[in-house]
Parts: structure tokens; C-alpha cells; sequence
């Protein structure tokens, strides 16, 4: 929920350092959210009495009226929608297990840079299903049979120590289904720590996991404790793990094998003891294939396998999830209640939800905010929900009758842009849907005009 959205995020910031207030300010306003600081405890609180609205808070450790955690506490109990990461300088790793343990949904260790605040606002804004903290049961929605034996997994092996490995096209809630996982473990008094090895470049994915010393690279101006040591004793959830390179890979490997880390620029060795849960969109296998991801880490992190199936196999779960995002946007800002009308509904079961979840949550915001008289009609979705039932021009025949090649290209150019537009323009994917190999998929397109990057999200 950045500036792309409906409507801007509004953070509140609460530090007494006023350079870190007008770093974080000016950071967020120039990439689109709404900031507001604080000074202290007590003005931080007061100015969410005054505007309870907020999409997220960030708060220091250190105030000089109270502690960090006690605001952390007051807003769970007062504003349980609004999220809270923690900045903490790095000194204080138990008090950022203590606030990670009490609800918080990230930390920002001090030195920060610009990439890592908004990489930290991003996941806090969008990994919880929008802005609900209920730490004990993260919402998650599903009446579908094909969810229950997803979560009838996940019972078995939550109270095991297995890595597991959580697959599942972007959007589908994989993070949630992790925080199940550790919510129903022997860890869940332990921090839940969650890392998109995908948002960071290699080196600072490395200071990320492991932490460094003072010094170690340009502007370490002091040591920073990772995310390997803070998750100690509890849970680390590593998203997006096909991206990681292969000298990453080898030293997550060297973790998963002895429990052994060292921080950049260090020569000591930690010892960690953590349960790993890792999670992809990619096919890992195809990866291997290609040299690109290593065997012996893969069967590491794939002890236990759970796959998340996308929205569109699982249509029974949709209008359940929109009706959860109409409530839950309606209690939150204390509007009055919008319904589906019949013909939305129809529409919302018929389209195939190449976003899945993340896309239905945001198309419901989307509706909330355009709907008027208490029900949504069609023309509060976007456009791409309403054409995706028009029948395309192509394929009817005109006054003249129709040519039977051409009626048999233009459908064949039609199933293949479709399965290029829900596969978010992946060439492997699109094969898939199609029932074709990749090499048959790339040669029909050539023969039909389609361009490579048809269809690749942008």
C-alpha cells in the first residue's frame, strides 16, 4: 500500500532523535507515504488518539518518557490494526526478540539506509493480509477443501523442528501459512523473523542474515546484529529463496549443517539455533536444472514440502476472502458496511486472480472506496476484471462469415496472451497452463506476432 494504491499509507514515527525523524520523514514521503513524528511516548500516543488511521507505526526502543515496548504494548491493545516495526540500536538484541515476541512485525537496526526502511515498510505493510497483528491466529480465510488439507499439514508438522519449504505463485499468502506454522509450534514464544532474500542485493543480504562488525564494508559505522541472531531460538522465515546467489546459497547451507555463521567481517563464529521455513514462486527443480540453485541445499530445505495452491484453483475460498477485506476495511475506518451485488459476485468467481490473494485484497479496497449506496456493482472493479468476461472481437465471426485459419489463429493467439496475462508474462508457467512445452509456447508466438515481454508484469 504505497503510492501505487487507492490511497496513500500514513506512518506515524516516533523517535527523540530529530536527525532520525527527518531521515525517516523525508525517506518515506519521497517514495509516496504520508509521515508524521514524535518526539516521545506521550506525543506519539496523542497523536494516535487524535488520528487513529494509521497504516503503520514505527517506534525507537529507546524514548526518553517510556519504553519502546510500552507503546508497542498500549497500540496492541488500542489499535490492534495497526502494525509496528521497532528500531533498535545495536546494543539492545533482547529487547528486540522481547518486542518481536510481543507483536512487532519487523525491526530496523540502527545504522539504517533509505533501501532498508522502505524494504521493512513494504513487508509490514503487505505480508500480514493489510494490517491486522493478532499474533496468535493471523487471519487466514479458506472454506475450500483443497486449504483445509494445506493447514491439516501444517498441524502435523508445526510442532516438528523440519525445515519446511512453502511454495506457491507470489500472492498467495505464503508468509501467513509460515507464521501459522510457528504460532502452532514449541517456538511460538520465540521472535518470528522474516526476510525477502529477493528485495536485497547479495552483500547487504549477507549484513542482513548475519549481522556485521563496525567497519566491515562502507558505511558500517557500527556492528549490526542479523537476523540469524535476533530469530535465536525461535523461527526465521527466508521468502523468495531462489533468488539468493549461488555464495549465498553456500552460506545459508553452512547454517542449515552446523548452526554456524560469522557476522561480515568477523572472524567468529556464532552459533544459532533457529527453525528455518524458506518459501518460493520459482520451480526449484528447473532452477537445479540450470545451475542456477544447488542440489544439496534444495534437499535441505525441503524436508517438508507445503504448496499453497493460487486463488483460481480454490474459488470456493474467494467470495469468504473478499467479504473478510470488505469487514475488515469497514471496522478500520469506521465506515458503514458495503455488500457484494450479484453481478460483482459473478465476476469476482470468474476471474482468474493471476494476483491471487494480494490482487483480491486490493481490488476490494479499490471497490470499498468507489462504492456507493452499500453495494458494489461492477463498475467499482478495475478494468481488467470487467473485459476478462467480454468474449474478444477476434474470435466473432463478422458479416461477412469468417476465414477458418484465421478464426483458428485469432483463438490460438487468444488462450496464449491469456495464459501469458495470468502467468504474469513467465514463459515456463504460460507452457504449463497450455499443456505445451516452452520451446513449442516461444516458436507459436513467433509464428503469431507475440512479442517476448507480452504479458510480463511490470
Amino acid at each position: 500500500m504505497n503510492g501505487n494504491n487507492s490511497k496513500k499509507s500514513r506512518i506515524l514515527v516516533i523517535d527523540d532523535e530529530k536527525e532520525i525523524t527527518a531521515l525517516l520523514s523525508e525517506t518515506l514521503q519521497l517514495s509516496g507515504y504520508q509521515c508524521d513524528t514524535a518526539d516521545s511516548a506521550e506525543d506519539g500516543l496523542r497523536k494516535l488518539r487524535r488520528r487513529s488511521g494509521y497504516d503503520l507505526l514505527i517506534t525507537d526502543v529507546r524514548l526518553p518518557d517510556a519504553s519502546g515496548l510500552e507503546v508497542l504494548e498500549i497500540t496492541g491493545k488500542k489499535y490492534p490494526f495497526t502494525p509496528v516495526i521497532v528500531i533498535t540500536g545495536f546494543a539492545t538484541i533482547e529487547s528486540t526478540k522481547t518486542a518481536l515476541r510481543m507483536g512487532a512485525v519487523d525491526y530496523i537496526p540502527k545504522p539504517f539506509t533509505a533501501s532498508t526502511v522502505i524494504s521493512a515498510v513494504g513487508r509490514a505493510l503487505h505480508t500480514s493480509m493489510g494490517r491486522t497483528r493478532d499474533r496468535v491466529t493471523r487471519k487466514i480465510i479458506y472454506q475450500s477443501r483443497i486449504m483445509e488439507q494445506v493447514f491439516e499439514l501444517v498441524n502435523k508438522v508445526a510442532k516438528t523442528d523440519s525445515t519446511i519449504l512453502i511454495t506457491g505463485e507470489s500472492g498467495t499468502g505464503k508468509e501467513l501459512v509460515a507464521r501459522a506454522v510457528h504460532s502452532n509450534s514449541l517456538r511460538a514464544t520465540q521472535p518470528f523473523v522474516s526476510v525477502n532474500s529477493g528485495a536485497l542485493p547479495e552483500g547487504l543480504l549477507e549484513s542482513e542474515l548475519f549481522g556485521h562488525v563496525k567497519g566491515a564494508f562502507t558505511g558500517a559505522t557500527a556492528t549490526t546484529h542479523g537476523r540469524f541472531q535476533v530469530a535465536d531460538g525461535g523461527t526465521l522465515f527466508l521468502d523468495e529463496v531462489g533468488n539468493m546467489s549461488m555464495a549465498m546459497q553456500v552460506k545459508l547451507l553452512r547454517v542449515l549443517q552446523d548452526g554456524e555463521f560469522s557476522p561480515v567481517g568477523s572472524p567468529k563464529v556464532l552459533k544459532t539455533d533457529v527453525r528455518l521455513i524458506a518459501a518460493t514462486n520459482m520451480n526449484l527443480e528447473d532452477a537445479m536444472g540450470r545451475n542456477e540453485f544447488r542440489e544439496d541445499l534444495y534437499y535441505r530445505l525441503n524436508v517438508i514440502e507445503v504448496h499453497i495452491p493460487p486463488l483460481r484453483q480454490r474459488t470456493d475460498d474467494i467470495l469468504p476472502l473478499a467479504e473478510y477485506f470488505l469487514a475488515r476495511l469497514t471496522g478500520h475506518e469506521n465506515r458503514s458496511t458495503c455488500v457484494l451485488g450479484p453481478d460483482t459476485v459473478s465476476m469476482l468467481l470468474s476471474y482468474p486472480w493471476p494476483g491471487n490473494v494480494r490482487e483480491l485484497e486490493n481490488t476490494m479496497e479499490r471497490a470499498w472506496v468507489l462504492c456507493e449506496d452499500g453495494i458494489i456493482e461492477p463498475e467499482d472493479l478495475p478494468v481488467r476484471i470487467r473485459l476478462d468476461r467480454q468474449e474478444p472481437e477476434s474470435l466473432r465471426p463478422g458479416p461477412e462469415g469468417v476465414g477458418l485459419d484465421t478464426l483458428l489463429k485469432n483463438i490460438e493467439k487468444h488462450y496464449i496472451l491469456d495464459a501469458l496475462k495470468k502467468s504474469g508474462g513467465n514463459k515456463t508457467h504460460a507452457a504449463r497452463l497450455l499443456g505445451l512445452k516452452r520451446t513449442t509456447l516461444l516458436a507459436r508466438m513467433g509464428n503469431l506476432g507475440i512479442t517476448a515481454e507480452t504479458g510480463r508484469k511490470t
